[in-house]
């Protein structure tokens, strides 16, 4: 209800009501919302997803750009610069120039990845804890005595060694 003043609402102040004015209270009560209806809250949830996707693409080619070997240090810096200073005309550049390999370097990546991972398996599964079969081990012993490194009485200690864990491994 208006008053005579045209204020519409009071406001309590220690215990004297004190009027309003009309805009200064409708706006109190109406309050400010982020999303106010349903279209700003579906270009929030765009502009996020785009956002992602952008962050996702600047990952894959940092990523691409520090796996290539055939580029050296000063290139890779220029564009790590570019693509700091103008992320979007820097990736777009680099998807235009670079892009068709990116898909190459990336298997080449993965693949001696792998290599390396069952290299590793193998000599870890090996019976003898990575070392070698006792014949391995014989035969660098051998090796080792030809070439001077170790004398003859070393040699048939390791020898013995060699072939007392191979007793060792088939009795337990």
């Amino acid at each position: 209800m208006a008053d005579e003043a045209g204020m519409t609402g009071t406001r309590c102040n220690g215990g004297t009501l004190i009027p309003m004015p009309p805009t200064q209270s409708a706006s109190i009560r109406k309050g400010t919302y982020v999303f106010d209806n349903n279209g700003s809250f579906l270009l929030a949830v765009f502009e996020f997803f785009v956002f992602m996707a952008w962050f996702m693409g600047l990952f894959w080619i940092f990523g691409d750009l520090f796996r290539s070997k055939d580029i050296g240090g000063v290139a890779k810096t220029s564009w790590t610069l570019f693509l700091i200073f103008l992320p979007f005309l820097g990736m777009l550049i680099y998807l235009v120039a670079r892009g068709g390999g990116m898909t190459e370097r990336a298997l080449a990546a993965q693949a001696e990845m792998q290599k390396r991972q069952d290299a590793y398996i193998r000599s870890v599964a090996a019976p003898t804890g990575g070392k070698g079969t006792v014949t391995d081990e014989i035969a660098s012993a051998k090796a080792l005595l030809d070439s001077g490194a170790i004398s003859a009485g070393e040699f048939e200690q390791l020898k013995a060694n060699a072939l007392a864990k191979n007793t060792a491994t088939l009795v337990g």
